[in-house]
């Protein structure tokens, strides 16, 4: 199956881009933005959502709809950016469970490892949403998505807000030929990564702007 990588092409999305990349955005309006464009992202990215029929009545008639299917999606922010995200997905699918998933990448070697986790044990049958701002170099992505798969998740979509070209070659090169369908969904494919891992032009270090440095 692959890797499918979906740029989000909308003007909407572009206009917050540019006022989330520009360096004079404070914090409250930078979470308050990040809260926007996810909402708009994770339309594109929940287009392949399980869902089911069902019979109501309207005021004026019978009518058979559609509601999300049991078991509900799985909803990951990755630790610390990745809560920033939280708000904005819960809610476009207020319904959805929600796990955490907490990865640190060493800034030497460049490799994730995985420091906490509050997951269903047993992801089986699940459609999982990790939400992670940054897809730099792609190792915590990569790492977040073989933990999934190690739980039995069957379908896996990543909500970023920014991607690199390394990022999206590492992912596409990890998971090429999978059975299990992965998805990222971002706001913008950007230029490279610079020496120390960031986005360029990217929008500096999402934690910290979301949060403050700590």
């Amino acid at each position: 199956m692959g890797v499918k990588i979906h740029v989000a092409n909308h003007p909407l999305i572009a206009h917050k881009l540019t006022v989330l990349r520009d360096k004079n955005t404070n914090s409250p309006t930078f979470r308050g933005l990040t809260e926007e464009l996810v909402m708009l992202l994770a339309y594109e990215a929940t287009r392949e959502v399980i869902t089911v029929s069902k019979s109501i009545q309207t005021p004026v008639a019978a009518y058979t709809g559609e509601v999300l299917a049991k078991p509900r999606p799985v909803v990951v922010p990755i630790l610390r950016a990745g809560l920033g995200m939280l708000e904005g997905m819960t809610r476009l699918i207020p319904t959805a469970e929600v796990g955490f998933l907490g990865m640190v990448r060493n800034e030497e070697t460049l490799q994730a490892s995985t420091y906490a986790n509050r997951l269903p044990e047993d992801l089986t049958g699940r459609q999982v949403y990790i939400l992670d701002p940054m897809l730099a170099t792609g190792g915590t992505l990569i790492m977040a998505i073989e933990y999934l798969l190690e739980r039995g998740a069957k379908d896996i979509t990543a909500i970023t807000i920014l991607a690199a070209p390394e990022g999206i070659a590492a992912i596409e090169s990890a998971f090429a030929g999978r059975d299990v369908p992965i998805t990222i969904v971002t706001g913008a494919l950007d230029e490279k990564l610079n020496e120390k891992g960031y986005i360029v032009p990217g929008l500096g270090d999402a934690g910290d702007r979301l949060y403050g440095v700590v």
